[in-house]
């Protein structure tokens, strides 16, 4: 686990990012202005169902949104400088040798036609200049060898790898440069449930190993209280708790988290499947106020008016709901708890 927040380095800033899509009816809001800090040496996890924008957000950070998405507004501070609207000249030095991306489906990104020795040798290449082939090829078996992957990868094409084998490719890929900050895409979503085992211990075995910090995004509760430090929860473009993953386990603070926790099936009980009522908003045309209202079991009437804003309810756990006031004494009660008191 890393430090407390006090205690470390950031890495990665972000502030107020918006991304919209948009259609002949308006824009889509997929990303809607989130905020998160990445320390060094940290893992954090960006959770949320299909659709709440979080492969949107990767894209948004990375600046690889292509049309008819757009960036509408933001800021993104990579190691304190500046990254959003930086020239294309500017960002293509930055991306893979200070930002890097493994993406979500490593069959549509790998080139079919190129063996995988060739692909990682453009990486280095492009920001490098020219290698000794001798000194580069023994660089390239290295990188293999860091993902868990045989010498003879380096003369094969993608056609002739496993599913697991094309992703840690990607990752071998993504880290030849030594980034500070990589960003996993649901690196494991197309996998079975043993390749992604594979795949996840080849993620944190390089993340100890580099000492990276990392966004790792994706759905599976399970998978990501074992790799990650932190957990930001995104809903509806919107991120609406951001906490330790013991926090986000043992106490939810938000209604959506606690739904999300409730849906990881337990070895030791039997218990039914927690389904979520409600229907989602319009994406073009949010509701006022909390963005969860429709679907929320505790909404409020002030929920339906008022946007909860971002608060740190206990140390480094960060909570927009309705559900927690402030006490005089500057700590925070849930509203539930004390009505069913009196």
């Amino acid at each position: 686990m890393t430090e407390p927040k006090s205690a470390s380095t950031r890495v990665l800033k972000v502030r107020d990012l918006r991304v919209y899509y948009e259609t002949p009816k308006g824009d889509v809001l997929a990303v809607n202005g989130i905020d998160f800090d990445l320390y060094e040496g940290e893992t954090l996890g960006l959770v949320g169902e299909s659709g709440s924008g979080k492969s949107t957000a990767a894209m948004g950070i990375l600046q690889l949104v292509v049309p008819p998405g757009r960036i509408v507004s933001g800021e993104v501070l990579l190691e304190g400088q500046s990254i959003l609207g930086l020239p294309d000249e500017a960002l293509r030095q930055i991306r893979w040798a200070k930002l890097a991306l493994i993406p979500q489906g490593a069959m549509n990104s790998l080139n079919p036609t190129m063996k995988v020795s060739e692909q990682i040798k453009d990486v280095i290449l492009a920001h490098e200049g020219k290698e000794a082939k001798k000194e580069i090829k023994a660089r390239i078996l290295e990188l293999l060898s860091t993902v868990g992957l045989p010498g003879r990868v380096y003369d094969m094409y993608p056609h002739e790898l496993s599913g697991g084998m094309k992703q840690r490719v990607c990752i071998a890929m993504a880290i030849a440069l030594s980034p500070t900050v990589i960003v996993a895409d649901e690196s494991t979503s197309a996998l079975d449930v043993v390749v992604q085992r594979v795949v996840a211990q080849t993620l944190l075995a390089v993340k100890r190993k580099l000492g990276v910090s990392m966004i790792m995004i994706g759905h599976d509760m399970g998978l990501m209280a074992q790799m990650v430090d932190r957990v930001a929860v995104m809903y509806a473009g919107k991120i609406v708790e951001i906490a330790p993953v013991q926090d986000i386990f043992i106490d939810p603070k938000h209604p959506y988290s606690q739904l999300l926790i409730a849906s990881v099936p337990s070895l030791k009980e039997r218990k039914p499947l927690k389904i979520t009522e409600g229907i989602t908003h319009d994406p073009r045309n949010p509701p006022p106020g909390c963005i969860f209202q429709l679907r929320c079991p505790f909404v409020m009437d002030k929920c339906r008016v008022q946007t909860p804003p971002m608060q740190e309810v206990k140390p480094d756990q960060l909570v927009a709901c309705h559900l927690y006031e402030k006490t005089e004494d500057g700590s925070f009660i849930n509203v539930r708890d004390v009505v069913g008191n009196t």
